[in-house]
């Protein structure tokens, strides 16, 4: 779920060692390794029935939302005052080298701050806001929902692929055991759209009709569905993803044939599953990003967030259809919104220094975030304000936890 300590890999090079995890549910107190609390779960769907239809032929309602859930819900009026209140005290930055005994190293990612804590790593999800390859703002309880979804989708998706984690001692955080990572991002598509430099849409405008591998027809629009879902492979270099092909990736040793092939295929049934369960709660997953290692006995793994609204675009689908035929943007339900914002008020790619984000956008933002992961676990997130720093929180529950798995 995270980041990982990865490593730049040259030609005919495996990954270098950093985690796997196996996953479990999670605990309200966030204190002890074996969690108390079971998360909500998705029950999947019985492999004779389609996915709006129940076994016994009954039509299931499926979730119809508009912009109006977003802009006037009673549950967006419950958790604004937190929201507010908690603007000065969020979770922007780490060091558990200095709190937590027995961590060795640090690897600060675009969100996540990655500790090697010996057989384990520990992952701390921050409110760090990333885009166009750099940290944008800080957004109230962003890392406690990133770190919850995955955690919802990892133990919902095990039918797929199984992924890797140990334990969840605290909203922010995961430990996890050590594993290969493959330095790939095996980034998913499954509509004509985007505004980063890497992005379908900005590509496609440009005139390529070729990318990572896939043949793209003349005459798309933006924002149209694609034939079918495509993957778009990016490596990670140093401050920056570089969009990559298959043939590339196994000729450049990054994987081999067999890996890459596996890892395909389960990237994209992830897709399709996220699909289908994000269609059911009237939204569509319009493209994500997952990654992969590998555990000592050669199985390959999810270590990515999956399916979060960092990693993924969503829009409303009850809206989709009319709004492009009429050539507006969807209604959307991630962090594109404010990405445009930047993109109209500043060059984000280049500009030295940003300008700060409006404080109602971080608010709006902050809520959206809540709003997808209770759409689509059924399921009300605890936020709870405090007066107790995040970070201290954070390392004393980081400290017991490694602390009764070493005893085990």
């Amino acid at each position: 779920m995270a980041q990982c300590v990865r490593s730049t890999l040259t030609p005919s090079r495996t990954p270098q060692s950093f985690f796997t995890r196996t996953v479990s549910a999670k605990t309200q107190a966030f204190a002890s390794v074996s969690f108390l609390r079971t998360l909500p779960e998705f029950k999947g769907y019985p492999k004779q029935c389609s996915v709006v239809m129940s076994c016994q032929g009954n039509a299931q309602s499926q979730q119809q939302l508009s912009l109006d859930d977003l802009v006037t819900s009673n549950r967006k009026g419950e958790v604004l005052g937190t929201i507010k209140d908690s603007l000065s005290n969020c979770l922007s930055d780490t060091n558990l080298l200095e709190t937590v005994p027995g961590l060795k190293s640090r690897i600060k990612g675009k969100v996540r701050d990655i500790y090697d804590a010996g057989d384990y790593v520990v992952l701390i999800t921050t409110d760090r806001l990333s885009a166009f390859d750099r940290n944008l703002a800080s957004i109230p309880f962003k890392g406690q929902v990133l770190n919850e979804t995955s955690l919802w989708w990892f133990n919902n998706t095990q039918h797929i692929t199984p992924n890797a984690i140990v334990s969840s001692p605290d909203r922010n955080v995961v430990i996890a055991k050590k594993c290969s990572v493959f330095p790939i991002e095996f980034v998913v598509r499954g509509y004509v759209t985007g505004s980063t430099d890497t992005s379908l849409w900005t590509v496609y405008k440009k005139g390529v009709r070729n990318y990572c591998g896939n043949a793209l027809s003349d005459g798309l629009v933006k924002n149209q569905k694609l034939p079918a879902n495509i993957l778009t492979p990016t490596t990670k270099a140093e401050d920056h993803d570089v969009p990559i092909s298959p043939a590339e990736i196994v000729e450049g040793g990054f994987m081999t044939q067999a890996e890459y092939d596996e890892a395909s295929m389960k990237a994209l049934s992830l897709f399709e599953f996220g699909q289908r369960v994000a269609k059911e709660h009237g939204l569509i997953l319009v493209d994500t990003k997952y990654e992969f290692g590998k555990s000592s006995d050669g199985s390959i793994l999810l270590i990515d967030e999956i399916h979060t609204p960092d990693s993924s675009r969503y829009w409303l689908a009850g809206s989709y259809e009319e709004r492009f035929r009429k050539g507006l943007e969807p209604e959307n339900v991630d962090k594109e919104f404010l990405r445009l914002w930047f993109k109209e008020n500043c060059n984000p790619y280049e500009d030295e220094v940003l300008p700060a984000a409006p404080a109602e956008l971080v608010t709006e933002l902050a809520w959206r975030y809540i709003f997808l992961y209770e759409t689509i676990t059924g399921s009300r997130i605890d936020i709870l304000p405090t007066q107790e720093p995040i970070h201290d929180r954070i390392s004393r529950n980081t400290s017991q936890a490694l602390s009764s798995l070493r005893q085990l």
